[in-house]
């Protein structure tokens, strides 16, 4: 695959009928089909919105989706993938991060008066990668289709149409609807959009596929467009998600059903990194919960508050629904409990944002689980961080606004180097008992010692930690992922598309 000539890479866009979707798992699919026949692959996204980030290896922030791509295309991340990045701290407002680097908090309005500048940065770093690379999977955002946003879009068919890039369309046959989906989707279309859709993805479909062959035929008669291919839900195959919708609305468990040994994670509203407790996921016996309405505790073996896109805002959450309480009783009780990034700021004294980074000025009082203190002050901390626990060596990621400083108690964490340069010092703050912990590094549980080390400070030492974890155990199931995809999904058809 050499390209077109004069213009770079070819590219191919997956666009979606609406929000969670599927297009950042068929994306993924693609990186990893194309990597396997050893197509020089890239993945690009030019805009993301999402609270859940990582940091490249120069010390930059991008959306974790563009990460998990560009793991399947055996890349190291690079924030050409994904050169603007916005992550919400209200439901009007975003802190907006370009090229990597956080650069303002804007309001939607604020943010769309950008948008000329803003697609040129995107068009530059899709430019970058079509020179270094021999294909670009595209990833669309939201639906395609929402015709009061397309003025400003600058992610969907504009990008599409500035690479010529033929487009699959998936939709959600699980949520009802698929036909509707797809059909009201090309109608709102304009006449030169609807001939660069190529096809479309049925993803997440349950039961006998034969079943669907009447179904597909009359999309494929309505629209005169392929189904390219109908994805069978795969609930085995363990790919990170976008965005937290995967753990909204999450249910409430009883002291009397809560299943032992379990781990509690606070959802709060503005969670980040949520992936992050994946690896507990995968530990065999372990049960692993997101609550978001304040219950008894006392049945969970360790609470974990996570790391937060509004400390402050969410901290007078804690404190105005009654977690609080809930949280302190149960530290009372003998309870553990773990704060990451954000949740560590929360577990102190106080948390001050004296220059309205987050939102008003002001200071909020902490959990007082820890004694430490945080002020939120500019620039933002982003680095890979290589630490370790007590000789278990690991490399996670900082994403932070601010300096937490440690009055008394015992770090948690040595640090041996950050974006590659060594350094010195410490992360992190513990109790003397250790069961209130905190830190600022993210990823921390992707190595299994260190997550060995967790679960026996939690009084958990008899379940087995699976000897992969991370990286190793991600790059198993993007394999995994392929396969599906091409048991599934026309790639001859896919291939030609930019051969």
């Amino acid at each position: 695959m050499t390209g077109h000539t004069g213009h770079g890479a070819p590219c191919l866009a997956v666009f979606g009928t609406g929000s969670d979707v599927g297009k950042s798992v068929v994306a993924t699919a693609l990186c990893r089909h194309f990597a396997n026949l050893g197509v020089r692959v890239a993945p690009y996204k030019a805009q993301n919105m999402s609270n859940n980030s990582g940091v490249t290896p120069e010390g930059l922030e991008m959306g974790r989706a563009q990460i998990v791509q560009a793991e399947a295309c055996r890349l190291a991340p690079h924030v050409d993938m994904n050169p603007v990045l916005l992550k919400p701290t209200s439901d009007v407002g975003a802190q907006v991060v370009v090229m990597g680097r956080a650069v303002e908090n804007a309001t939607a309005v604020q943010y769309h008066r950008q948008k000329e500048a803003l697609f040129k940065d995107a068009c530059g770093a899709l430019e970058r990668l079509r020179r270094d690379y021999d294909l670009v999977i595209m990833e669309g955002a939201g639906s395609c289709a929402e015709v009061n946003l397309m003025a400003q879009d600058i992610v969907n068919f504009p990008m599409a149409e500035y690479a010529d890039a033929p487009v699959i369309l998936v939709a959600d046959i699980h949520r009802g609807g698929v036909f509707g989906q797809i059909v009201g989707t090309l109608a709102c279309l304009s006449e030169n959009q609807r001939q660069q859709v190529a096809g479309s993805i049925i993803n997440r479909f349950r039961g006998d596929l034969t079943l669907f062959e009447d179904g597909a035929w009359w999309i494929e008669e309505k629209t005169g467009k392929p189904v390219l291919g109908v994805l069978p839900w795969r609930s085995d195959i363990r790919i990170d998600p976008e965005d937290s919708v995967v753990i909204e609305r999450p249910a409430r468990v009883s002291a009397s059903n809560a299943c032992r040994p379990a781990v509690a994670v606070i959802r709060i509203p503005h969670i980040s990194n949520f992936t992050d407790f994946d690896p507990l996921d995968a530990v065999a016996g372990l049960n692993l919960y997101f609550l978001e309405s304040p219950q008894d505790l006392s049945s969970f073996d360790a609470v974990i508050l996570p790391g937060s896109k509004n400390t402050r805002h969410d901290l007078g959450w804690l404190h105005q629904i009654g977690w609080t309480d809930r949280v302190t009783r149960y530290r009372a009780g003998g309870g553990r409990v773990t704060g990451i990034c954000g949740g560590y700021q929360m577990m102190g004294r106080t948390v001050e944002d004296p220059g309205g980074l987050e939102g008003p000025p002001g200071s909020t009082p902490g959990l007082c689980l820890l004694p430490v203190d945080t002020i939120l002050m500019a620039p933002k901390t982003t680095t890979r961080t290589c630490f370790a626990w007590d000789g278990d060596v690991s490399i996670g990621y900082e994403i932070h606004m601010g300096r937490t400083e440690r009055s008394s108690g015992r770090p948690l964490f040595d640090l041996l180097a950050r974006n590659e340069t060594p350094c010195t010092g410490s992360d992190g703050c513990r109790t003397d008992d250790d069961r209130c912990l905190g830190t600022y590094i993210h990823g921390l549980f992707d190595n299994p010692g260190i997550t060995r080390r967790w679960l026996d400070l939690m009084g958990l030492d008899e379940l087995d930690v699976p000897e992969v974890l991370g990286m190793a155990s991600r790059d198993r199931e993007y394999d995994r992922l392929a396969a599906h995809f091409e048991r599934h999904v026309d790639m001859t058809t896919i291939r030609a598309l930019v051969e």
